[in-house]
């Protein structure tokens, strides 16, 4: 089979990271290539740069034989090269047939057909194996496996030779995914091939025929078999070029007072029967795939999503589910995983992004006292050393890091029991992490019980005193963090895949 996509060399650096370090990939056409990685391994930056919604810094990228830079993404699909993201792009008020040709309508004197965009629908449709899905139905109304039917039929409508699908199986069951493998081995029946991104390595051996592996921004391996033994899959996953420094933890001093009790917390379709407790002092952190259900349990606890059921207990006092002014006054605070569009007042300056959560203690007769405010926001951001030290500066202007410390300042001032932290060091350059990880063991030796979720499994174990390992929706492991290994963990992740 001719190599229909090759890359050489691939380097993709943004501030501070070089989220691809010299990346290689060949792609076959009519073959299932598998792209293997934890999270942070580089693999959606190199899907950005297929599909032209980054550009390479260097390196060479190759399509049908001829170097290509796609500007966009549109010049990628007209190339012939598509990606169906986890998150789908569909329109769900439009029909079918309108996601479908969605700019590329069929048309004359600049009327759509629709007549004949129904029509070419109906035949991709059939062509997929899906001759139930009506194009005039409204894509909102469908399935989840519906909709990547319905994305799939959009790639093959610009004749697409490559699909990327990242996550295609995420959100669909058993019989779903069987469906889906279906659709995949008729596609790379007709010459199209697929490369596909999954954590479920079960899958790989179902479906891919060759699989390439990245770490930290880097391949380790190319064009392995899609039956390599799953130990030797995990090993070139597992291990990290780069180290952080860890303050030492230490586990909740005997008798630490229990701040945080969750019993049988439940959320329709995102996780199910979570039970864990945090002391004062102690970080406990949720390790898990992005989509196992991690944040939503965090914004559970925080009162940002009502539960179906369960409870959450602070200081022995039940808090109101959904109730996240419940969650404030019972001394919770949470620095979100998007800090800029959740977190912060991004035109504001830095002081009143600290006291924000604080105004009441500066109020007095409906006015508030601005000079109290600025000096306490003040004192507190220089604890924490947000540089530059100037108070007034405004937020967005600041580094990702120090943004984050503004954050963790704000649930300082107020003076919250527990602080619950989701993707801390998002976004955070290597030299600010080190900060960052410094801060929030002091916040726990201060007395704080800190609740953490992160995607990198060396950051929750060398932050936390207890890890639970949450696998779709459900805590599969809970124990002391020096209990438990990189490997164990992600073994635990990916379904026990590991003997």
């Amino acid at each position: 089979m001719d190599a229909l996509l090759t890359v050489s060399g691939v380097v993709k650096e943004f501030p501070g990271v070089r989220a691809l370090d010299g990346v290689d990939l060949e792609v076959l056409a009519g073959e299932v290539h598998c792209l293997l990685g934890q999270n942070g391994a580089g693999k959606s930056t190199l899907i950005k740069v297929l599909s032209g919604a980054h550009r390479a810094d260097s390196g060479e990228v190759r399509w049908q034989g001829a170097p290509v830079a796609f500007g966009t993404p549109v010049a990628a699909l007209r190339a012939g090269l598509a990606t169906i993201y986890q998150e789908l792009d569909l329109v769900d008020g439009l029909t079918v047939a309108e996601n479908v040709f969605l700019g590329h309508e069929p048309a004359t004197l600049g009327f759509s057909r629709r007549g004949a965009m129904n029509d070419a629908t109906r035949v991709l449709l059939d062509r997929l194996g899906h001759p139930g899905i009506r194009p005039t139905r409204e894509v909102g109304s469908l399935s989840a496996a519906g909709k990547q039917v319905v994305s799939m039929a959009r790639a093959l409508s610009h004749h697409a030779r490559l699909i990327v699908m990242d996550e295609p199986s995420a959100v669909l069951d058993s019989g779903e995914v069987a469906n889906l493998f279906r659709v995949i081995r008729q596609l790379t029946a007709d010459g199209v091939a697929v490369v596909y991104i999954s954590h479920r390595l079960d899958e790989i051996r179902q479906i891919g025929d060759r699989v390439t592996v990245l770490k930290d921004g880097r391949t380790v391996a190319v064009g392995l078999p899609a039956d390599t033994p799953t130990p030797e899959v995990v090993r070139l996953m597992t291990g990290r070029n780069v180290e952080y420094a860890f303050p030492r933890a230490t586990a909740a001093p005997a008798g630490a007072t229990e701040i945080l009790r969750v019993e049988g917390l439940s959320r329709r379709g995102e996780f199910q029967d979570v039970s864990f407790s945090v002391h004062s002092g102690e970080i406990v952190g949720l390790a898990g795939l992005v989509g196992s259900g991690r944040s939503e349990i965090l914004e559970t606890v925080y009162g940002a999503r009502k539960a179906d059921a369960g409870t959450v207990t602070v200081d022995g006092k039940a808090l109101r589910s959904g109730s996240v002014r419940a969650a404030i006054r019972a001394g919770l605070g949470l620095a979100p995983e998007e800090r800029k569009s959740q977190g912060l007042l991004l035109h504001e300056p830095v002081f009143q992004n600290v006291s924000v959560s604080s105004l009441g203690r500066f109020s007095r007769g409906g006015f508030v006292q601005r000079g109290r405010e600025l000096a306490e926001a003040a004192r507190v951001a220089e604890q924490l050393d947000v540089r530059p030290a100037d108070p007034k500066r405004v937020v967005r202007t600041l580094s990702g890091g120090n943004q984050q410390k503004v954050v963790l300042a704000r649930w300082l001032l107020r003076g919250c029991r527990l602080l619950i932290l989701d993707e801390p060091t998002r976004g955070v350059d290597v030299g600010a992490r080190t900060e960052i990880y410094r801060l929030v063991r002091d916040l726990a030796d201060s007395g704080v019980g800190v609740l953490l979720v992160s995607s990198e499994i060396p950051e929750v174990l060398g932050l936390s005193d207890r890890v639970l390992v949450v696998r779709e929706g459900r805590v599969v492991h809970a124990g002391p963090a020096d209990e438990i290994d990189e490997s164990a963990v992600l073994d635990l992740v990916m379904e026990g895949a590991v003997a």
